[in-house]
Order: C-alpha cells, then sequence, then structure tokens
C-alpha cells in the first residue's frame, strides 16, 4: 500500500516538472508554513488528487507523505529544494482554501474586532482597534503628500491602491476585485457569468390538463366560512359606522402650477388661484344683424346723401364700418374686401387691449342701505306748514328770528322791511329803505333791540320798538351815549352817520356807508360787533364793525378768493370766511389763519355753524350739503345731495339737533343731526322730512331758512312773496 502511494507520488510530481520546467523557479515559499503542516497539507493535497485512497486513515497518510520526501531529498538537492517551493506554495494555497471555504463573516477584515462602530472614535488615539486577542492595533505610519506623489510616479501598481478603513493598510485590488467594480460602476451584475433573462419555463400552459397538478383534498376552511374574518369584518364596519375609520380622499392629479418668484405663502396662493380660477376669456365678436345680410331690408340701404356723409366720416366715427350692398341671390356676393384688416384688427385687439374681470356680487340691497333710526324715533322737528306771512308785494330774500323768538323780521325785492309776529302772523311794523334788502339780522343779546340791514352799499341799525319798552329805551340810551374819541381814524373803510329826525321816529337808528354794495351781515355772538361781506370791495371784502365805538376795520390784509359769506364761531375767537370753493377759519386774536376747509363745491352760497362750534354745514349752488366735522378732518365728514337745484340758505338749531337746506326746487330739508360729546363717536345724520309749500318763481323758490331759537319750528322765505312758519 505504501509502495503504490510512492509512486503515485512520483508520477504526479515528474508529469509538472515534464510540462513545466521552470515551474519550481516561479514559486515562492510559504515561511508561514512549518514542517508538521507542510507534511499533513502535502498528504493531504496528494489524497485529494487521489480519487482510490478515501478511506486510508491520517496516520498512514501522514507517514507516507514524510517517507515520499525522504526518498526524494536523498536523490537530489536540488530537486529537493524545489519541491519544498512547490509544497509550501501548495500548502499555503490549500490551507487559505481551507480556512476561507466555510467562512460567513460578513466584516471586510476579520482581525479588528471593534465591530460596526463610526471609526472616527479612534481619530484621537494612536491605535485603530483591538484584534481577536485583545490588543491594539496600531495606526500604520502615514505618508506625506511628497512621499505620495513619488510612490504615485513610481509604482505602476499605484492605482490599485486602496486604503483598508478597519486597520488602516493599503489593499491592491486583484483583476477579479476591478471587474466587479467596474461592474456595478456601468449598473450591470456583479457577476458577469450571470445572466437576468434566462428564457422562461412556462409549468402551467394554458391548455386545461385532464389531471390535476396535486391530488392533495380541498381544505375545510376553503369552502366554511371563518369565524375571525367575520369578527374583524364585524371591528371594522363598527368603526365605519362611528365614524373612527373615514374613506380616503382621491388625490387631486390635475397638474398645479405656481409663481417661481413670489415670497410670500398667502402671495403664491393667491397667484395660484388668480392663475387657474380667474381665466378671463377673450371677448366674443358681435353676432351679424340685419345691416351685414345680403339681402338687407330696405330700410340698412343707405341713399346717396347717406352714402356721402358716411365717405366723409373718419373711421374712428362711423357707427358701421361697411355700406350695405343689396344682392339678388347668396351665388353674386363677391367676397369681403375687409376680411383681411378686420381679421387683423381682431388679433390686435385680443392681445392688446387689457382684460378685467367684472366681478358680480350677490348683494341685498337693502343692505346697502345704512340702519338709520326711524324719524318718528326723532321727534319733535318740523312737519306741517302753520301760518304764511303775507303782505310782501315781491320775493322775500331774508328773514331773521328775534333772541326771544316772539317776532321775524323779512326783507324783501319791493324795499320793505316787516316786522311779524310769530304767533299771530301779524305785521307789527313796516320799514321803507331806498333799495333791495339784501340781507337783515337781528343782534343776538337779549338786553339789545337792534336790527342790522343791508341795502345797496349801506347798513342800516333799525330799532323796531317791539316787545319790551325797557329793552328798546335802554338801546335807543346805549346809542346815544357814544361819545366820539379826539383822534378819528381813518374813514376810508366806512362812514358812521347818525340819522335825521324824520327817520329818527320811523325807528331808523344809524347808518353805516360802505365803498361797495353789502351783500351779508353777521353778528357777534356778544352783539357787540358785526361782519359786512363785500363781494366787489377787493381785499376790504370782510369788514368788521362794532356798534358801542362806531369804528369799522378791516381784518384782512389781502383778499384769498371771492368771499360769499361769514361767521362767527358761538364760543371762541374764531371768524369763518366762505370763498368760492374753501372755507377759511381765523383765529381773531393770534391774527393768523387756523384751518383750511376744502367744500369738494364748484361756488358756496351759504354757511352755518353749530352751537357747539365743532361742527359746520355748507351749502352750495351745486346742490350739495357738505358736514364738516372741525375735529376730524378738513375734508367733509358727509355730503348730502338731496336737492335737485341751488341750495341758497343752510341753518342750525340753537337747542335741538335740527339743521335745515332751503333750495331752488321750492322745498326745504329738515335732517336729525345729533352731535355726541363722545369723541370716539361720530355725528349721526338722517334726514326726517322734506318741506313743500313754496312755488318756485322765475327758477327761484325758497331763499332763506332760519330756526325759531326755542321751538322745534321752521321760517322759510320764498320767491313766492310769502314767508311761512312750519311747526
Amino acid at each position: 500500500m505504501k509502495t503504490r502511494n510512492r509512486e503515485v507520488s512520483k508520477r504526479k510530481i515528474q508529469e509538472n516538472i515534464n510540462e513545466d520546467p521552470g515551474f519550481f523557479e516561479n514559486l515562492q515559499p510559504a515561511d508561514s508554513v512549518d514542517s508538521d503542516s507542510e507534511e499533513e497539507s502535502v498528504y493531504s493535497g496528494l489524497e485529494e488528487e487521489e480519487s482510490g485512497n478515501e478511506s486510508s486513515d491520517n496516520d498512514s497518510a501522514e507517514g507516507n507523505g514524510v517517507a515520499i520526501l525522504d526518498d526524494l531529498s536523498t536523490e537530489n538537492q536540488n530537486e529537493k529544494n524545489s519541491k519544498q517551493h512547490l509544497f509550501g506554495g501548495i500548502v499555503g494555497e490549500e490551507q487559505k482554501a481551507e480556512e476561507y471555504d466555510n467562512d460567513s463573516s460578513d466584516e471586510e477584515d476579520v482581525r479588528n474586532t471593534v465591530g460596526n462602530i463610526p471609526l472616527e472614535w479612534y481619530n484621537e488615539f494612536p491605535h485603530i482597534g483591538y484584534d481577536w486577542q485583545g490588543k491594539k492595533i496600531m495606526k500604520p505610519a502615514t505618508a506625506d503628500e511628497l512621499e505620495k506623489f513619488l510612490d504615485k510616479m513610481d509604482n505602476p501598481n499605484f492605482w490599485r491602491n486602496v486604503k483598508d478603513g478597519q486597520t488602516g493598510q493599503n489593499v491592491i485590488l486583484s483583476d477579479q476585485e476591478l471587474d466587479i467594480i467596474q461592474q456595478i460602476e456601468a449598473g450591470h451584475y456583479p457577476d458577469k457569468s450571470y445572466n437576468p433573462h434566462e428564457p422562461w419555463v412556462d409549468f402551467f400552459s394554458h391548455e386545461t390538463m385532464i389531471h390535476p397538478v396535486t391530488r392533495r383534498p380541498e381544505h375545510k376552511r376553503s369552502f366554511i366560512p371563518s369565524k375571525l374574518e367575520k369578527e374583524k369584518v364585524g371591528k371594522i364596519l363598527h368603526a365605519i359606522r362611528m365614524g373612527w375609520i373615514k374613506p380616503r380622499v382621491p388625490k387631486d392629479k390635475t397638474p398645479k402650477y405656481y409663481d417661481l418668484w413670489v415670497d410670500n405663502e398667502k402671495t403664491e396662493s393667491m397667484a395660484l388661484e388668480r392663475r387657474l380660477k380667474h381665466h378671463i376669456p377673450a371677448p366674443k365678436l358681435k353676432l351679424p344683424g340685419h345691416a351685414e345680410s345680403y339681402n338687407p331690408p330696405p330700410e340698412y340701404i343707405l341713399t346717396d346723401e347717406e352714402k356721402a356723409a358716411w365717405e366723409n366720416q373718419e373711421p374712428e366715427t362711423r357707427k358701421i364700418t361697411f355700406i350695405p350692398e343689396k344682392y339678388p341671390c347668396l351665388r353674386l356676393v363677391p367676397a369681403y374686401s375687409r376680411f383681411i384688416n378686420e381679421r387683423f384688427e381682431r388679433c390686435l385687439d385680443l392681445y392688446l387691449c387689457p382684460r378685467q374681470r367684472k366681478m358680480r356680487v350677490q348683494v341685498n340691497p337693502e343692505d346697502l342701505i345704512p340702519k338709520l333710526p326711524k324719524p318718528k324715533d326723532l321727534q319733535p322737528f318740523p312737519t306741517i306748514l302753520s301760518i304764511t306771512y303775507l303782505g310782501h308785494t315781491d320775493m322775500v330774500r331774508c328773514i331773521s328770528i328775534e333772541s326771544s323768538g316772539q317776532f321775524v323780521a323779512s326783507g324783501s325785492d319791493d324795499k320793505t322791511v316787516r316786522v311779524w309776529e310769530v304767533s299771530t302772523g301779524r305785521c307789527m311794523k313796516m320799514f321803507e329803505v331806498l333799495g333791495t334788502v339784501k340781507d337783515l339780522s337781528w343782534c343776538p343779546n337779549a338786553n339789545l333791540c337792534l336790527l342790522a340791514v343791508t341795502v345797496n352799499s349801506e347798513v342800516l341799525l333799525l330799532n323796531p320798538g317791539t316787545g319790551d319798552k325797557l329793552i328798546a329805551s335802554n338801546t335807543d340810551n346805549m346809542l346815544n351815549d357814544f361819545q366820539p374819541a379826539e383822534h378819528t381814524a381813518d374813514n376810508s373803510l366806512a362812514n358812521w352817520e347818525a340819522v335825521s329826525a324824520e327817520q329818527y321816529d320811523n325807528g331808523f337808528r344809524l347808518t353805516v356807508h360802505l365803498n361797495k354794495e353789502v351783500s351779508h351781515v353777521a353778528w357777534h355772538a356778544k352783539g357787540d360787533y358785526f361782519a359786512t361781506v363785500l363781494p366787489q370791495g377787493g381785499n376790504a371784502s370782510v369788514i368788521l364793525h362794532q356798534v358801542s365805538k362806531r369804528r369799522s376795520q378791516n381784518p384782512f390784509r389781502k383778499s384769498k378768493g371771492l368771499v360769499q359769506c361769514v361767521a362767527f364761531h358761538p364760543i371762541r375767537p374764531f371768524l369763518f370766511v366762505a370763498t368760492q370753493r374753501y372755507v377759511r377759519v381765523y383765529n381773531l386774536l393770534k391774527q393768523e389763519l387756523s384751518k383750511k376747509l376744502l367744500t369738494n363745491c364748484k361756488w358756496v352760497s351759504s354757511i352755518a355753524v353749530h352751537p357747539a362750534g365743532d361742527n359746520v354745514i355748507v351749502g352750495s349752488y351745486d346742490s350739495k350739503l357738505g358736514w364738516f366735522d372741525l375735529d376730524l378732518s378738513t375734508k367733509p365728514y358727509q355730503t348730502l345731495r338731496h336737492h335737485k337745484k341751488a341750495i341758497r340758505q343752510v341753518c342750525y338749531h340753537k337747542s335741538y339737533p335740527l339743521f335745515a337746506s332751503a333750495s331752488d326746487d321750492g322745498t326745504v330739508i329738515v335732517c336729525h343731526g345729533m352731535v355726541y360729546n363722545d369723541l370716539m363717536q361720530n355725528p349721526l345724520i338722517v334726514p326726517v322730512k322734506i318741506l313743500h309749500g313754496h312755488k318756485v318763481s322765475k327758477d327761484l323758490g325758497v331763499l332763506d331758512c332760519q330756526f325759531h331759537p326755542a321751538q322745534p319750528w321752521l321760517f322759510s322765505a320764498g320767491a313766492d312773496h310769502t314767508v311761512r312758519l312750519f311747526t
């Protein structure tokens, strides 16, 4: 048995020598393998090649391997060295093969046993891990950039070097490993021999087989309902009924577009909504009418004169862009000559003309009306005509009520001034003057009985003598006690003159002569000063007069605009001057302009100041009434357009929250105007009554209106020669 094994071994080695004489020289010795392992490996390798010796025991095989080596060494020492090289290489290869055949480790290097942890934890330590004996694996020396560059230039296998992360050593990749890397980079399978497209073996064919594939009988659960599934379905059904499980909302698969340059989220959603939902389609063409027909009605055919007029018109002003023509049949209709022009203009209109969507809002018209209180809840206010004062023979331009409310004075174009008793309607006094009475006003001081009347370029101060005789006599005594100053001022503005004895007996007391015609007079609240307006006076359009000292002065150095009327503030030293478009508020103490109100009117006609002094109403000839809140703004708080024609006069009530406006349309509109002490609450303005009664004469209606000082009554003067009282 030993002899046969030895002969087989000799024959195998001799065959290798004959095939490759330099085979032993190319082999490197395996120094790490000792002689015992060599002998064991030589035997094990030879026995694997020998297929018939599997049943031999290990001891006999080891002895046979040693005897073979001894015999070979006695023949030739060189052959022995070659054999040692050969067997050493074979032993190393076989040992590696046996070592890694049954290795199932997924680690890249089995020597470092730190596990799957970040290797950055060892950056501050000189070692990189531990081997299987617990010893530190020291980090290899790292080369600098110059050494790496020299190694790169000298070492042809530098591009194969890869640094092992576990040990820090450089590993040279083999050709097989490079092939695997190239396959992975190319997106292919790592193994070149793997074919992912192998032919499919269809075990089940489309033809129905006679015999079944398996003879296993069907399970019982295939035809008996499952109780477990029934319980699960019952739970799901209960959850759906209770609302715990909700059906999935189907996803909106429509493409969504967004604005690339939008920063704000809100703006982005708005832009997206505008782009998707607010598409504005192009306007449709106008449908053809009878004129476009090839057989239009006779009234659409133009005559020769109409054709000539159509040709002389500009193309933009023509109502139709063609001349209608009549043809006996549709076959004779020629091609339209302006077809291309109209198509081109249509294209220009589509992409050049901007389009805007008109948002139609479904609003109840009643919701747009402000919620105002009912007029019944705002009483008292004048509603009915009570007394008509007859006697004037021409239009009554102005009226004024005494401070006590017992008498009312009226001035007319019939050159008379009449004083009426309010309660009875009886004319108590009549004064004849030399011209048309433009304006008149009672003195607001209850201790004086004075009436200022403007006639032409004069201001007449009258003492009607009505009412209390003591007040009338005190008024005359006050006027008679005047002592002229030694150094009289320049009387170029006004000339104060006492009346004759005859005029004094008739009730006239003083005459103030001015340079121009006077149109308006207004008293100060204390009753000693009054102001006159001279529209043609230039820089002296407004003149202030003092009764007690009989002197006049011009408060303004230069006039700004055409002055219409003036009014004194009831409490503060302010003067309101209304020009054609603006109302200027002057501080008489500081002698400066305090405010300038923008009326938004074309021509101011009248002005009235609230008794509290913080609100002003302005009437204009363009039918507008503006309410100004002086604490709020210089622009109108509210503008009323209730009248159809020009507004002649506006007025406030002294004690009730009422104001009225008289117009040329023959009506007087009474409004409720409540001013609150709370600065945070705006005034309440409600129209409550339209008073009719005056007739329109010569396009003139109601020329003046005034409230009773104590009662909610209204006096009005009209162009129909009457004065009316509404209560």
